[in-house]
C-alpha cells in the first residue's frame, strides 16, 4: 500500500494547492511506496508567513525557560518514536534500520542540549567611554529562518537548525529533501504533542523550483541555513540577496583520512571501515582520500581490503546487514562514471568497483589505488562505499596532499606522536579534526566547514548565538538636559 504525506504548515496538515505530487521509491527494491506533495509558490508563502505571525504569537510570549520546556519534550519523543520513525528513514533512503533509530535516538540529547541553552543567551553591559551613560546589549531573534535539509542525516541535520534557532526564539520553515521527504515529515508529527505553537515549525516538500527557490527568496526569510552541495549553495547565494537574508553553508567533502606509520593499525583501519564504507559512503564527512604512510601501507591495505570484501551487503532493514544500497539512481551512475574515469586515468581498482550483483541500488566497497595526486576522482565528491588510496613518505608531503582539495570540511589523523597530532590538526585546511577516531558528533561541538565545504557552524553555543542578532541600548543616566548640538565648546 502506498503511503500518502501531507506538509505542515501553520499546524495543518495539507496537500499542495494544485495537489500536485511526486513519487518516492525504496532504493532497496526500486519500489514506489510513498507519494509526496510538490509545493507550490502558494504554499510555501503560507508557511513562511505563518512562522512570521507565530514570531508574534504564542511562541514570541513565552519567557525562554518555556521554550527550552518544548525542546526538551521534542527530544523526549524523537527518542520514544526513533524506531518508527528510523523505520520510515530506512524504507525511503536505504540507510540500515540499527543506524537510523539509534541516529534519532542519538538526535535526542541536541534537542535536550539546545532546550537548556535557552536560557542562557544573554547580552553584556559595555564599559563605555562617555559618562552618564549605560549601554548594554539584547539579543533578540534573528526572525524566520529557512532550512534546506538534505535526506542522508536529516534527524541529524534538523536538529542542528531547528534547536539553537528555536532556542533563540525563532520561528522556522523546513524544506525535506525531495529524495527522501517523508522521515522529516514523520518527525514533524511531534510538534503540536512537543506543545509548539502553530506555525512554528513548517515543513515543505517539492523540489529546488518552486519550492526551494521561493523559499530561499521569500522577502519575510531573515536566514537560511542550507546543508547539501556547492552548486545547489550558490544558487542558494544568489538567491539570498533578493532579501539580504543571513545565509550559513555545510556543504560537501572530500576529506583525507591520514595514518602515520607508528599508528595503531587495527583502530586506523577500524576508523577507515567506518568513515568511508558507514551508512554506504552517504556522509558528508566520509574519509574518502586515504593517505598512508608507506612504511606501513602494504599491511595496512591487506587489512582493509579483506574487511571490504567481508561487508555483507543487502536488506537494510536487517540486522545482519553491515551496509545498504544509495539512495539514487544518479549516485549510482555518478560512481559508475567516475570509477571508470579513475581507471582510465591510471588507478587500479584493488577491491569493488562494479554494482553490487543484487537487485536495488547497491555498489560495491570500492578502493582505487591512484597513482597521482591530479586524478580526478581524488577531489570528487563521491557520495558513495568507493575509496581513493594514496602513499606517502613524510609529514609536509602529506599535508600538503591534504590540503590540496577544494573542499575542507573534516580529516583524520592517526598517530601515536601528540605534538604530531596537534601540528597536522593546526596545519590542516578542515572545519573538523578527528585525532584517532573518526565521525564522532555532539551536541557540545560545533560542525562546519572551509573553503567549498561551506562556512558558517552547526551545534555548540556558537550556533545559538548565530540565529540571534544583537541590539545595543543606550540609556542617558542625567538629569541634565542635553548640550545644544550647534553650540560647541
Amino acid at each position: 500500500m502506498t503511503a500518502h504525506y501531507q506538509m505542515l504548515i501553520d499546524g495543518q496538515w495539507v496537500d499542495a494547492s494544485d495537489d500536485a505530487r511526486f513519487d518516492s521509491f525504496n532504493p532497496a527494491t526500486g519500489q514506489k511506496w510513498a507519494t509526496i506533495p510538490e509545493a507550490t509558490e502558494q504554499d510555501v508563502d503560507a508557511a513562511v508567513r505563518a512562522a512570521d505571525r507565530a514570531l508574534d504569537g504564542p511562541w514570541g510570549q513565552m519567557t525562554p525557560t518555556m521554550r527550552g520546556k518544548c525542546l526538551r519534550r521534542l527530544g523526549d519523543l524523537l527518542s520514544e518514536n526513533s524506531e518508527a520513525i528510523g523505520r520510515i528513514e530506512t524504507v525511503d533512503t536505504g540507510k540500515l534500520f540499527k543506524e537510523t533509530a539509534w541516529q534519532a535516538t542519538y538526535i535526542a540529547e541536541f534537542f535536550q542540549f539546545y532546550a537548556g541553552a535557552a536560557d542562557k543567551i544573554h547580552g553584556e553591559t559595555l564599559p563605555i567611554d562617555k559618562p552618564d551613560m549605560f549601554v548594554f546589549t539584547d539579543r533578540e531573534p534573528i526572525g524566520v529562518v529557512a532550512a534546506v535539509i538534505p535526506w542522508n542525516s536529516q534527524m541529524f541535520l534538523s536538529a542542528v537548525k531547528i534547536g539553537p534557532a528555536l532556542a533563540a526564539g525563532n520561528t522556522i520553515v523546513l524544506k525535506a529533501s525531495e529524495h527522501a521527504s517523508a522521515p522529516l515529515l514523520e518527525f514533524g508529527k511531534l510538534v503540536s504533542e512537543a506543545g509548539i505553537p502553530d506555525g512554528v515549525i513548517n515543513i515543505v516538500t517539492g523540489h529546488a523550483a518552486p519550492c526551494g527557490q521561493t523559499l530561499t527568496t521569500h522577502p519575510l526569510v531573515s536566514k537560511i541555513a542550507f546543508t547539501g552541495g556547492p552548486d545547489a549553495a550558490r544558487h542558494i547565494v544568489r538567491n539570498a540577496a533578493e532579501n539580504f537574508a543571513e545565509v550559513s553553508l555545510e556543504l560537501g567533502g572530500k576529506s583525507p583520512f591520514i595514518v602515520f606509520e607508528d599508528a595503531n593499525l587495527d583502530s586506523a583501519v577500524n576508523g577507515s571501515v567506518a568513515g568511508i564504507f558507514g551508512a554506504t559512503g552517504q556522509s558528508c564527512v566520509a574519509g574518502s582520500r586515504l593517505y598512508v604512510h608507506e612504511d606501513i601501507a602494504e599491511a595496512f591495505l591487506e587489512r582493509l581490503v579483506s574487511i571490504a570484501q567481508g561487508i555483507r551487503i543487502g536488506d537494510p532493514q536487517a540486522e545482519d546487514t553491515e551496509m545498504g544500497p544509495l539512495c539514487t539512481q544518479g549516485q549510482l551512475d555518478h560512481i559508475d562514471t567516475q570509477v571508470a574515469l579513475a581507471v582510465q586515468e591510471g588507478g587500479t581498482v584493488l577491491t569493488g568497483g562494479k554494482r553490487a550483483d543484487v537487485q536495488g541500488l547497491y555498489y560495491e566497497p570500492t578502493l582505487i589505488s591512484c597513482p597521482r595526486q591530479d586524478m580526478t576522482i581524488v577531489d570528487t565528491e563521491l557520495f558513495g562505499p568507493v575509496l581513493s588510496v594514496q602513499t606517502f613518505k613524510t609529514e609536509d608531503e602529506v599535508l600538503a596532499l591534504a590540503n590540496d582539495s577544494k573542499h575542507g570540511l573534516a580529516a583524520g589523523i592517526f598517530t601515536k606522536d601528540s605534538a604530531r597530532a596537534l601540528r597536522m590538526s593546526k596545519r590542516v585546511k578542515a572545519g573538523i579534526v578527528w585525532v584517532n577516531t573518526y565521525r564522532a558528533i555532539s551536541p557540545v561541538a560545533a560542525f562546519g566547514g572551509v573553503k567549498n565545504s561551506g562556512y558558517g557552524r552547526e551545534a555548540g553555543m556558537q550556533a545559538v548565538y548565530a540565529y540571534t542578532r544583537p541590539k545595543t541600548v543606550w540609556m542617558n543616566l542625567s538629569d541634565a538636559p542635553i548640550a545644544n548640538p550647534f553650540k560647541m565648546s
